[in-house]
């Protein structure tokens, strides 16, 4: 049993992360792809032609981040910007073919990692996990706006 009072929710968090990020990377290196812009294709596959800005805020990653990730994925032929025809001053951002022809590839990609990291956990766990970990972005989502306030 973990011990609340020595261990941190952050530590093992921490890990994770770090180690998702290094096997996304190494996943996703045959796509030309990083660990940093295969989310913002998975959001596209559910809401083509959103803007940028939209996207960013989605996805809870400031615009210049999203911007250089889109850059990335213009520039690797997975998405293409369109003027926004209600806003010239906004793109909204479209996948392509290439896209779609990778998208079962990612999604295989993304359910590995979850199996590797879920191992031994019934359903009921992983849906208890799950959950707990959503309450715990929707705890620091609701901490920063009202820090922004």
């Amino acid at each position: 049993m973990v011990d609340l009072t020595t261990e941190s929710i952050g530590k093992w968090i921490s890990l994770l992360y770090r180690y998702s990020q290094t096997y996304l990377n190494e996943e996703l290196e045959q796509f030309n792809l990083g660990s940093g812009q295969y989310i913002f294709l998975l959001h596209l596959y559910g809401k083509d032609g959103i803007n940028q800005a939209e996207l960013s805020s989605r996805i809870c990653i400031d615009k210049s981040t999203t911007a250089r990730a889109i850059d990335h994925l213009v520039k690797e032929e997975y998405v293409v910007r369109k003027e926004d025809p209600e806003d010239k001053r906004a793109y909204k951002i479209y996948i392509t073919e290439k896209a779609l022809q990778i998208k079962p590839s990612l999604h295989e990609v993304l359910e590995r990692w979850n199996n590797i990291i879920a191992d031994g956990f019934s359903m009921e766990e992983r849906r208890y996990l799950l959950n707990s970990l959503q309450k715990m972005s929707d705890n620091v989502l609701s901490y920063y706006k009202t820090y922004e306030e």
